[in-house]
């Protein structure tokens, strides 16, 4: 279960994605529109600078025009200075021939300064400083006096015209008579119009013209005029762009601001050289544009940034969907499987075939993992079961063992009390007593050596003695040994032993150990009346098929076996218990109260002394029909003088447990092997 402060790790990636991924989306947009504005600003500008030029071009032409207009007026004046009379009709006349742009003219008298003629009322509309001109034109034939211009000091009406006013200027020329005296100053005030229009989408620009003091002279706001720019805009803006205009410098000027009202207006300039004395002066034209203007298009481009924007982040939004879906389902799913196999449901296969590589081999990664990890699971449970198994076993061998050695312990300190105390009535009697006491002694050490060579073989310490023996005589031997037994139980006992088996090398103490406990068995588990057959014969592996066999070691089905086969008609052994006839201390009726005796070490120190000599132990039994036990021993060619052979490197070392001095001497007495 997830705690408050953890989230899902499809919303975590999500929300790291998204946290990624808008910002740096809205900062390209922010980027872009930025981009876009100061591109349109430039362009804007560049051309309102390139406007600049030509507005520039066509005031300078149109002054000149009217310079050269102002002066042959002034030429026509000179015969009509002797008859004053009719030099106001000759004005007239003049204003007339003149272009529309003239809206007065004036004659004033260079000595008095009094307007002699005048088209516009008796102010006067322009003043000429002294010594502007020459007093005496010495060569009338010569170039032309200079044209002097100044802006208007009387803004008078627009008259006829239709367009707006650009920018009012008056034109001085002298007059000279024919003497060449300088007699009247011609005076003429023209209104240069303004064809710009403020309409959005359109650079068409107005025309701000500022004289050399910086002051305004031409603006598209009438209250604009006459003021100085230095109140419009900044002191350094303005230093600024007349520095860069007289200059002839690109324009670089930032946005200015030409108005009361806030609103920002792009300007590009030009200089203009204008002649207004002795030196002449600089004015700066500016084409100039409402700010809007130039960037009209920029709301088509805010708009479509904003409508790709919002395109961009749905896009993102969904790719991001898509992608945290696409990790985030199958590790959903691995998490869900891992939760059921915590929970301990039953268990499947995890969850494949994704779309991720990666993944997919996470996935078949952990399902091996609980694979392994059930197997493993499955083994422990099986130790755990086994282990349940011997250490009930070892209990039931304890309470076993502890019973067998009490048993003969307690005749053997009966009957030795029964001679001690003189209660036997004769020396027959003694000797019986003696003899069941050296019967219980004889078992008890039989018992007692089990133990020690079954300790011996777990940890090592057994080595075989290799001579070459009869098998014959062997197996008479070991009838001989079992034969009283059989004796009280009226079973018959038979020998077949095949001819050619008088050589062979084994240990004969181990050996005979194997078949006296295969026959002692088979007596035990004999009815009375039955029978046991021993027999000996030479055999191959591939007969070793057709039994039953404890252990799964290859076996050479070509090898030639010595085979001890011990046949009896006894109870037999019930399939159900086969696994358990060669388990130490294990016994098919393991109970107190079982009918026959014995610690359920015969079986498991045959096999082992079998599998010492490279041989094994193979059955096979039905309950009722009695048991067939064979020993397979590996059949050696004898040689000429026998010796000890170690069966393993630990053979000559002595690591066996702290037991008496007598039961860890590798010479024990023949009576262990008795049955």
């Amino acid at each position: 279960m997830a705690k408050p402060r953890q989230s899902s790790f499809r919303r975590t990636l999500l929300a790291r994605i998204l946290l990624l991924s808008i910002p740096v989306l809205l900062t390209g947009e922010l980027v872009a529109y930025r981009k876009a504005r100061g591109s349109l600003v430039e362009m804007a500008r560049q051309s309102l600078t390139e406007s600049a030029a030509r507005k520039t071009e066509n005031i300078h032409n149109l002054i000149e025009a009217l310079q050269l207009n102002v002066i042959t007026a002034s030429a026509a004046l000179t015969p009509q200075l002797e008859l004053p009379r009719l030099t106001g009709r000759f004005i007239n006349q003049i204003q007339g021939s003149l272009s529309s742009k003239v809206q007065c003219i004036q004659l004033t008298n260079w000595q008095t300064r009094r307007i002699e003629a005048s088209t516009c009322g008796t102010g006067p509309i322009a003043a000429v400083a002294p010594n502007t001109w020459k007093e005496q034109n010495s060569n009338l034939m010569g170039s032309p006096s200079p044209v002097l211009v100044a802006p208007a000091r009387v803004f008078l009406p627009q008259g006829n015209q239709t367009l707006p006013t650009l920018l009012n200027l008056v034109l001085s020329a002298p007059v000279y008579d024919r003497t060449g005296k300088l007699r009247y100053v011609l005076s003429v005030q023209v209104a240069l119009p303004q064809s710009a229009t403020n309409q959005a989408r359109s650079l068409s620009s107005y025309t701000v013209v500022i004289d050399q003091k910086g002051q305004i002279l031409a603006h598209p706001e009438k209250q604009q005029i006459g003021q100085n720019i230095r109140q419009v805009i900044e002191d350094h803006t303005w230093e600024e762009i007349a520095t860069t205009a007289r200059s002839g410098s690109p324009a670089t000027s930032p946005t200015l601001m030409f108005s009361d009202n806030g609103a920002e207006w792009l300007a590009g300039y030009h200089p203009l050289m204008i002649p207004t004395g002795s030196e002449p002066q600089t004015w700066i034209v500016l084409a100039v544009a409402p700010l809007d203007n130039a960037l009209y298009g920029l709301e088509e481009i805010k708009q479509v940034l904003l409508i790709l924007t919002l395109g961009l982040i749905a896009a993102n939004l969904l790719a991001t969907i898509y992608v945290t879906r696409d990790l985030a389902l199958p590790l959903e799913q691995l998490g869900s499987y891992a939760l059921r196999i915590d929970q301990r449901q039953s268990p499947e296969r995890a969850p494949k075939n994704f779309k991720i590589k990666e993944i997919n081999q996470l996935a078949v990664a952990l399902d091996n993992m609980v694979e392994r990890l059930q197997e493993r699971a499955e083994e422990l449970e099986t130790a755990w079961q086994e282990a349940q198994v011997a250490n009930q076993l070892k209990s039931e061998f304890l309470a076993t063992t502890s019973h067998e050695l009490r048993t003969p312990l307690n005749a053997i300190i009966g009957c030795v009390r029964l001679v001690r105390d003189g209660c036997c009535d004769s020396r027959e009697e003694e000797l019986e007593f003696l003899q069941q006491a050296d019967d219980a002694a004889i078992h008890l050490l039989k018992i007692i050596n089990d133990l020690l060579d079954i300790a011996k073989i777990e940890a090592g310490k057994v080595e075989l003695n290799l001579q070459p023996i009869s098998i014959q005589d062997l197996c008479d031997q070991c009838l001989r040994m079992i034969q009283p037994g059989a004796e009280k139980k009226h079973i018959d006992l038979s020998l077949e032993v095949n001819a050619g088996l008088n050589r062979v090398l084994l240990d004969e103490r181990r050996v005979r150990q194997m078949v006296i406990n295969l026959l002692s068995n088979a007596v035990k588990f004999t009815r009375e009346g039955g029978q046991v057959k021993l027999k000996g014969w030479l055999g191959y592996g591939h007969q070793l098929e057709q039994d039953i066999r404890p252990d799964h070691s290859p076996v050479n089905p070509e090898t030639p076996y010595l085979c001890l086969e011990v046949t009896d008609s006894g109870i037999g052994i019930p399939k159900e218990r086969w696994h358990l006839l060669f388990r130490p201390f294990q016994q098919i009726d393991s109970s107190l109260a079982r009918k026959h005796e014995g610690t359920g070490l015969g079986l498991a120190l045959t096999k082992r002394l079998a599998e010492l000599h490279g041989g094994t132990v193979s059955f096979r039994s039905a309950p009722g029909k009695g048991s067939v036990f064979r020993i397979w021993l590996p059949s050696r060619e004898p040689q000429t003088s026998g010796g000890s052979v170690p069966v393993t490197d630990a053979a000559t070392e002595d690591n066996s447990p702290d037991l008496p001095g007598p039961l860890r001497d590798k010479s024990s007495h023949s009576a262990s092997s008795f049955g």
